[in-house]
Order: structure tokens, then sequence, then C-alpha cells
């Protein structure tokens, strides 16, 4: 697998300079990664297909999924675009490089996680402040519209709040200045977990049912469906932030609920 990134990495820095790699092939790995992993989720809904693993019984609108779509590609290239060409100066000065020798896989990975908890921690502060009165009416109720999230709902959202909390996906990888094949590796991965929080399932082999502190989707869906107010559950990928500051109060206690009554139910049929 070494031997293939490097072959990889070797091919693209002779056909491709720093730029055309880092802006947009950083943008068409992104819109590769996102509609392929989130398309398949609106094909489930409309065809009822698993809908026992649905974690709401309500459904969207075929218009109501091909209004997500629209919006999507409109603020990818209006916003997401843009913001990545502009970025590279940034990134150039903090360190990113796309040059061989590969970085081990001991600083990868020790990178990509400092990226996950630093990025919950500033989303998790984030995504509060746009639950203040204003900045939800005017900002973040554009990514509340829906109420029962499919994957490609998780980056539907205001270009204020794509800038706003964007920075909290940048902001590791700024710090440390990777390399391009680290940043891509991230932004992957980043992308997959956004999409399987907001995907509207909870399956057997759903990240949560195996990690203790993975959200997951049964975790943020429950954000989806309260008022702004009440809603808690603001971070992005684990738990602990949440139960920290104790935002996570009203899930706690509904999953509480509802593990009594299968228990109740369970009595009930023996």
């Amino acid at each position: 697998f070494n031997d293939y990134c490097f072959c990889t990495m070797q091919h693209l820095i002779t056909h491709f300079s720093d730029f055309q790699l880092a802006c947009l092939g950083s943008f068409f790995l992104h819109e590769s990664v996102f509609f392929l992993s989130g398309l398949p989720f609106i094909f489930l809904e409309r065809a009822g297909l698993l809908s026992k693993y649905k974690i709401q019984t309500k459904n969207n609108t075929p218009a109501a999924q091909e209004k997500c779509i629209m919006r999507l590609l409109l603020y990818h290239f209006g916003v997401n675009l843009p913001v990545m060409i502009f970025s590279y100066p940034v990134f150039k000065f903090m360190g990113m490089r796309s040059s061989l020798p590969l970085p081990s896989w001991k600083v990868v990975s020790t990178q990509i996680l400092f990226y996950f908890i630093l990025e919950d921690f500033v989303f998790y502060w984030g995504h509060r402040i746009l639950h203040t009165k204003w900045l939800y009416k005017h900002v973040h109720s554009v990514h509340h519209e829906y109420a029962t999230p499919f994957g490609l709902t998780s980056e539907y959202a205001h270009p204020a709040e794509i800038l706003f909390l964007g920075f909290a996906t940048i902001v590791g990888p700024a710090i440390t200045g990777p390399h391009l094949m680290t940043l891509w590796l991230w932004m992957v991965l980043r992308v997959l977990e956004t999409v399987e929080a907001h995907c509207g399932y909870h399956f057997p082999w759903s990240l949560s049912n195996f990690l203790p502190l993975y959200g997951g989707a049964d975790f943020h869906d429950y954000h989806h469906r309260l008022l702004y107010t009440k809603s808690g559950n603001y971070a992005s990928t684990f738990v602990y932030m949440d139960w920290i500051f104790g935002t996570d109060k009203g899930y706690r206690k509904l999953k509480a609920l509802k593990s009594n009554g299968v228990e109740i139910e369970s009595k009930q049929m023996q």
C-alpha cells in the first residue's frame, strides 16, 4: 500500500503543479467522496430499503432532495472552490507540501487524530454560537430546513456558516502544515464522518455501536429533530464535549426512556 501511495503521488506531482493538486485536486476529490457517499441514502429513502434501520419514519420528498442537491452544487462551486483557491497561499506558508518522500503512517495517524479532536472542540463551540437566537434565525436555520436529515444535508448550509464552521476543519492542518496526502486523507475521513452523521440510519454496523465516544447518526439526528433552543448534541464527531458541558441531557434522557420501555415491554411478553 505504501508503494501504491508513493507511485500515485509521484505520478501526480510529475503531471500537475502544487496549486492544481492542492486546490483543484482537493475540490474534485471532495466532490467525488461527498456525492458518492451521500447519494445512496437518497435512493434508500425513496425505495424504502432498509427502512427498519431508519431513525425517523418521516421521509423527504423528491423535490426537497433535488433542492438540496442543486443548492449544494451552487454552494460548492460558488463558495467552497473559491475558498480552497484563496487558502492555497496560507497552507503553503504554514508548510503544506506535495513533494516526496511521503510522511510515515505514524506521523499521518497522529496528525489525523489531532485534527479530529481539535475540529470537534472548535466545531462544538462554533455550533453552539450558531444556535443563539439571531444567528440561528439568519444563518443556521438554513441547515435545519431538513428536520429529517439524509447524507447530503451534512453540507447544506448558509454560505456564512460554510465559512464559519469550515474554520474548524482547516485549523488543524493550518497548524501542522501536513503533506498533501495527509490533508486529502483527513478530508475524506471528515466527509465520510459527517455524511454518516446525517444519513438518517442507524445500522448494526454503525461505528457508534463499536466506538463509545463516537456520536454517529443517532446522536446527531436528535439534534435535527428538536427546536434550536432545546436541541443540544452540538459536537461534530464525538460525544464527550456535550457530556462535559451538559448539552446532551435531553438525548440521554430520551435514550434512557427508550431503554426502559424496551425492558418493560420485554418483561410483559415473557
